[in-house]
């Protein structure tokens, strides 16, 4: 057995164990055990919370990850940075399943799929009471609603919010254009005004609790946090403009000790009767064609609602700006 560093800690390259670098409660616990007991390989989970923190344990020399789960923007940059091996798909039968216009999105920046396999689809979502809050428009004009003011939040999140902005303005989320910018800087102030706090931790509890009527956020972080009953009062909303979708997807770092079961797993996940159950779990529609046929849960949004979002892509280039105009917006709230 050689050795490797994992997370910054050594560890004997094992060719039955699997380390997987994720998010929390992203894979069900259930997956990893049906994984195991059908191919003996276990798997060892460790997590991060953001794509920077990943990125940046990643770059600082942390090695022994075989799978990581990057969101698209970041697939995309480890890519340009040379971090990631190319994935063998004739290792990986279950492929095919996976909705080729999911794959034609990823192809924008990693052309043939040759690095990233989709894992699942997620969209930053606009909840609503609806119990308090009637004849609502069904994108970030709601947060213009003077009458909701303080019953309101956005995500602490330049990317997701400042995305948000440029959408409503027109803009692609790449944009260089420094008048873009100003345009964006002007729409959030106009919801900033109205709502109770930026914030990315509770924003789903906060919901869940009344204390918030109008939020924007994850989907699975807030139905989780619902009863029955609430659920039937929450519309869960898709902007019509000013939408952003992730599509999660494993790679294959270069320094990953363990790429045959690394690509094993991955075949597994996409199995029709293991997808259906991680799309039932997260409450998203199924990437994998086949697996639709046997979900049970109705997802909290339907792949059609994508079609006027914007898929995250990479925004580096434009960062220095983006973050001097999120200073400003968020200075002195």
């Amino acid at each position: 057995m050689a050795t490797v560093s994992c997370g910054g800690n050594k560890q004997e390259i094992n060719s039955n164990i699997l380390h997987v670098y994720s998010w929390a409660e992203y894979i069900p616990t259930e997956v990893f055990e049906g994984f195991e007991k059908e191919t003996g390989i276990k798997v060892v989970e460790d997590i991060y919370s953001t794509n920077e923190e990943m990125f940046t344990k990643l770059k600082a020399g942390a090695t022994g990850y075989d799978l990581v789960m990057p969101s698209p923007d970041y697939v995309e940059i480890m890519i340009k940075e040379q971090m990631l091996d190319k994935i063998d798909k004739t290792k990986i039968s279950t492929f095919e399943n996976i909705d080729k216009d999911m794959l034609e999105k990823l192809a924008v920046f990693d052309a043939n799929n040759d690095y990233s396999v989709p894992y699942t689809v997620s969209s930053t979502l606009i909840a609503v009471n609806t119990k308090y809050v009637k004849d609502y428009p069904r994108d970030y004009s709601i947060y213009e609603r003077e009458d909701l003011k303080g019953k309101m939040s956005l995500l602490d999140d330049m990317r997701e919010v400042m995305g948000a902005a440029l959408g409503m303005c027109g803009y692609p989320q790449d944009v260089a254009d420094e008048k873009a910018f100003k345009e964006a800087e002007a729409k959030i102030n106009s919801w900033k005004k109205n709502i109770a706090k930026f914030d990315s931790e509770s924003f789903g509890k906060n919901f869940a609790s009344g204390d918030f009527w109008v939020v924007q956020g994850y989907g699975e972080n807030i139905y989780m946090e619902l009863t029955d009953e609430q659920k039937k009062t929450t519309d869960f909303i898709i902007p019509e403009k000013g939408g952003i979708f992730s599509l999660d997807s494993f790679v294959i770092l270069k320094t990953a000790p363990n790429k045959e079961a690394a690509h094993k797993f991955m075949e597994y996940i996409h199995k029709p009767e293991v997808y259906a159950m991680i799309a039932d779990y997260l409450v998203v529609p199924s990437i994998n064609v086949p697996a639709r046929e046997l979900t049970k849960e109705k997802p909290l949004f339907q792949m059609e609602d994508l079609k006027n979002s914007q898929l995250l892509r990479d925004t580096t280039a434009t960062l220095p700006m983006q973050n001097r105009y999120w200073e400003k917006i968020k200075g002195g709230f």
